[in-house]
Protein backbone atom coordinates (compact mmCIF):
# COMPACT_ATOMS: atom_id res chain seq x y z
CA UNK A 1 0.00 0.00 0.00
CA UNK A 2 1.26 3.47 -0.83
CA UNK A 3 1.83 5.30 2.46
CA UNK A 4 2.47 8.59 0.64
CA UNK A 5 -1.16 9.25 -0.24
CA UNK A 6 -2.32 12.80 -0.85
CA UNK A 7 -5.68 14.47 -0.49
CA UNK A 8 -7.34 16.53 -3.21
CA UNK A 9 -5.44 19.57 -1.91
CA UNK A 10 -2.14 17.67 -2.35
CA UNK A 11 -1.37 17.77 1.37
CA UNK A 12 -0.01 14.55 2.85
CA UNK A 13 -2.69 12.31 4.26
CA UNK A 14 -2.64 11.97 8.01
CA UNK A 15 -4.26 9.41 10.26
CA UNK A 16 -5.52 9.83 13.79
CA UNK A 17 -6.75 7.75 16.65
CA UNK A 18 -9.12 9.73 18.87
CA UNK A 19 -9.90 8.88 22.47
CA UNK A 20 -12.70 11.08 23.81
CA UNK A 21 -14.39 11.62 27.15
CA UNK A 22 -12.37 9.07 29.11
CA UNK A 23 -13.17 9.56 32.80
CA UNK A 24 -10.03 9.04 34.84
CA UNK A 25 -9.94 7.59 38.32
CA UNK A 26 -7.58 10.15 39.85
CA UNK A 27 -7.08 12.33 42.89
CA UNK A 28 -6.32 15.90 41.93
CA UNK A 29 -6.23 19.39 43.41
CA UNK A 30 -6.43 20.95 46.84
CA UNK A 31 -9.76 22.33 47.99
CA UNK A 32 -11.03 24.25 50.97
CA UNK A 33 -14.19 23.50 52.95
CA UNK A 34 -16.40 25.79 50.81
CA UNK A 35 -14.84 24.95 47.43
CA UNK A 36 -16.61 22.96 44.74
CA UNK A 37 -14.72 19.67 44.40
CA UNK A 38 -14.81 18.28 40.86
CA UNK A 39 -16.34 14.84 40.54
CA UNK A 40 -14.93 14.11 37.07
CA UNK A 41 -11.57 14.40 35.35
CA UNK A 42 -12.01 13.74 31.66
CA UNK A 43 -9.32 13.08 29.07
CA UNK A 44 -9.37 13.72 25.33
CA UNK A 45 -6.40 12.39 23.38
CA UNK A 46 -5.70 12.51 19.65
CA UNK A 47 -2.76 10.56 18.29
CA UNK A 48 -1.33 11.11 14.82
CA UNK A 49 -0.05 7.93 13.21
CA UNK A 50 1.23 6.80 9.84
CA UNK A 51 -1.74 6.34 7.47
CA UNK A 52 -0.57 2.76 6.87
CA UNK A 53 -1.74 1.95 10.42
CA UNK A 54 -5.31 3.01 9.58
CA UNK A 55 -5.69 2.29 5.86
CA UNK A 56 -5.03 -1.43 6.06
CA UNK A 57 -5.25 -4.09 3.36
CA UNK A 58 -6.37 -6.84 5.71
CA UNK A 59 -8.07 -6.96 9.08
CA UNK A 60 -6.00 -7.75 12.14
CA UNK A 61 -4.37 -6.17 15.17
CA UNK A 62 -0.92 -6.81 13.68
CA UNK A 63 -1.70 -4.13 11.07
CA UNK A 64 -2.91 -1.30 13.33
CA UNK A 65 -1.78 0.67 16.37
CA UNK A 66 -2.92 -1.23 19.45
CA UNK A 67 -4.04 1.56 21.79
CA UNK A 68 -5.08 -0.76 24.64
CA UNK A 69 -1.62 -0.79 26.29
CA UNK A 70 -1.51 3.02 26.15
CA UNK A 71 -4.97 3.26 27.77
CA UNK A 72 -3.74 0.91 30.50
CA UNK A 73 -0.68 3.17 30.98
CA UNK A 74 -2.96 6.21 31.28
CA UNK A 75 -5.17 4.45 33.84
CA UNK A 76 -2.08 3.49 35.86
CA UNK A 77 -0.67 7.03 35.77
CA UNK A 78 -4.02 8.57 36.74
CA UNK A 79 -4.27 6.30 39.79
CA UNK A 80 -0.61 6.72 40.74
CA UNK A 81 -1.13 9.00 43.75
CA UNK A 82 -2.37 12.53 44.25
CA UNK A 83 -1.75 15.30 41.70
CA UNK A 84 -1.86 18.98 42.59
CA UNK A 85 -2.33 19.98 38.94
CA UNK A 86 -3.81 18.75 35.70
CA UNK A 87 -0.60 19.84 34.01
CA UNK A 88 1.49 17.25 35.86
CA UNK A 89 -0.76 14.37 34.85
CA UNK A 90 -0.79 15.60 31.24
CA UNK A 91 3.02 15.76 31.28
CA UNK A 92 3.25 12.18 32.49
CA UNK A 93 0.79 10.99 29.84
CA UNK A 94 2.76 12.77 27.09
CA UNK A 95 5.91 10.99 28.27
CA UNK A 96 4.02 7.68 28.20
CA UNK A 97 2.94 8.40 24.61
CA UNK A 98 6.56 9.08 23.65
CA UNK A 99 7.35 5.46 24.51
CA UNK A 100 5.25 4.33 21.53
CA UNK A 101 7.24 4.86 18.29
CA UNK A 102 4.07 4.65 16.17
CA UNK A 103 2.78 7.90 17.70
CA UNK A 104 4.02 10.73 15.49
CA UNK A 105 2.33 13.66 17.27
CA UNK A 106 -0.50 14.21 19.72
CA UNK A 107 -3.04 16.58 21.17
CA UNK A 108 -4.11 16.05 24.76
CA UNK A 109 -6.69 17.78 26.92
CA UNK A 110 -7.73 17.14 30.48
CA UNK A 111 -10.71 18.86 32.07
CA UNK A 112 -12.36 18.79 35.45
CA UNK A 113 -16.01 19.41 36.24
CA UNK A 114 -17.95 20.96 37.73
CA UNK A 115 -16.13 24.23 38.31
CA UNK A 116 -19.05 25.88 40.06
CA UNK A 117 -22.09 24.24 41.62
CA UNK A 118 -23.27 21.84 38.93
CA UNK A 119 -21.80 23.83 36.06
CA UNK A 120 -18.77 24.32 33.89
CA UNK A 121 -15.57 22.52 33.12
CA UNK A 122 -11.99 23.76 33.23
CA UNK A 123 -9.31 22.15 31.16
CA UNK A 124 -5.72 22.23 30.05
CA UNK A 125 -4.69 21.26 26.51
CA UNK A 126 -1.34 20.87 24.77
CA UNK A 127 -0.33 19.84 21.27
CA UNK A 128 2.96 18.01 20.84
CA UNK A 129 4.49 17.95 17.37
CA UNK A 130 6.76 15.27 15.93
CA UNK A 131 9.97 17.15 16.74
CA UNK A 132 9.03 17.67 20.39
CA UNK A 133 7.86 14.06 20.76
CA UNK A 134 11.11 12.87 19.20
CA UNK A 135 13.10 14.91 21.74
CA UNK A 136 11.23 13.15 24.57
CA UNK A 137 12.24 9.73 23.25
Amino acid sequence: MNTHLHTATHAPLSARVELRDLHLNTSMGTYGPNDVVPDAHTLDLTLWLAPALVLIEQDGMAHVFDYDPLVADIDRLAADGHYETQERLITRIVHACAAYPAIEALDIGLRKSPVRKGSGSLGVRVSVDAQTLSALR
